[in-house]
């Protein structure tokens, strides 16, 4: 994307491929590669750069207005952010966790129900396995809970889920 700042002010954005009107002139959709640089600069076209967005899994984000940064020549368009709901925020990622073992147990499960009917031992590395993602969640969920803000909950690393006995891994 591209900005038409005059006098330290953003007039336009230009989004790349899109023509557009500026003082009484049409521009086609293929500027950038018609103009040059030279044309560019004349007109007061630069680049904008965005800052890094914030997830929308824990925060209501706003794009700022644009501003020129006379010193990079270059326009900043940043993100505010406001926190979502803590308790509710801790209820969708103790779902989550909770919903993403049974979906991982959830194949094996015959295993178990095998073992209950027939009296047969569950082999031991699946038994492990089980317990492992039981835990894995487990801590997870102890995680989340002990978090007391978005930011908190924002920062905790994703889970990296014990591949199943199966998978050669």
């Amino acid at each position: 994307m591209f900005a038409l700042v005059q006098n330290g002010a953003v007039q336009k954005l230009i989004q790349q491929g899109q023509p557009f009107s500026y003082n009484n002139a049409d521009y086609p959709a293929t500027w950038t590669s018609v103009l040059t640089q030279e044309q560019k600069d004349e007109l007061g076209i630069v680049d904008v750069v965005y800052g890094e967005r914030p997830s929308d899994k824990f925060y209501w984000v706003a794009e700022m207005a644009p501003t020129y940064q006379a010193d990079k020549n270059q326009v900043f368009i940043g993100f505010n952010r406001f926190p979502k709901d803590v308790a509710q925020l801790k209820s969708t990622l103790t779902g989550e966790i909770n919903h993403t073992a049974w979906t991982i147990l959830q194949p094996s499960d015959w295993m178990v129900i095998k073992a209950t009917e027939t009296g047969e031992q569950m082999a031991a590395d699946w038994k492990t396995w089980r317990q492992v993602i039981r835990t894995q969640a487990s801590e997870g969920v102890a995680a989340v809970n002990a978090c007391t803000t978005a930011d908190e909950l924002a920062a905790l690393p994703a889970i990296q889920w014990t591949k199943d006995p199966n998978s050669g891994d």
